[in-house]
């Protein structure tokens, strides 16, 4: 399989993602589908990593690097956005947050946003440190 193929389906997953964290509260096995789901997400990120590492391309390695960068520079932004909008109008509220669904697809599907941030930044320590070990 190609890296464009795996990106492609990397693109695929964001999009389920993106969907499903607009469902509201769910319970039971409607939970562990959501859980599941932005879990697989990461897969082609794992296989993309380790392809890098094995053929050394560095240059793969800096493009998971950037992206795993701008997911949590982006998540973190409209995070704080969200949070100083207390005192804005209720749609504007709902504006942020239907923005962060679609700015941190895996986190918001989840509903345990921890999780997805700490697989984005394992990413980025390890395509940074890989990069510095390449040099």
């Amino acid at each position: 399989m190609k890296n464009r193929t795996l990106f492609l389906i990397w693109a695929g997953l964001y999009v389920l993602c993106a969907g499903l964290g607009f469902i509201p509260e769910s319970q039971g096995l409607g939970t562990v589908a959501l859980v599941l789901s932005a879990a697989v997400f990461f897969v082609p990120a794992v296989i993309l990593c380790v392809r890098a590492v094995k053929v050394e391309d560095s240059g793969l390695l800096r493009k998971l690097r950037n992206l795993s960068v701008a997911s949590l520079s982006a998540t973190l932004f409209v995070l704080v956005l969200n949070l100083l909008s207390v005192t804005a109008p209720e749609w504007f509220g709902d504006l942020l947050y239907g923005l962060l669904v679609l700015v941190s697809a895996p986190m918001m599907c989840s509903r345990y946003w921890v999780g997805s941030l700490f697989v984005w930044a394992c990413l980025l320590f390890f395509c940074v440190s890989r990069l510095r070990k390449a040099k």
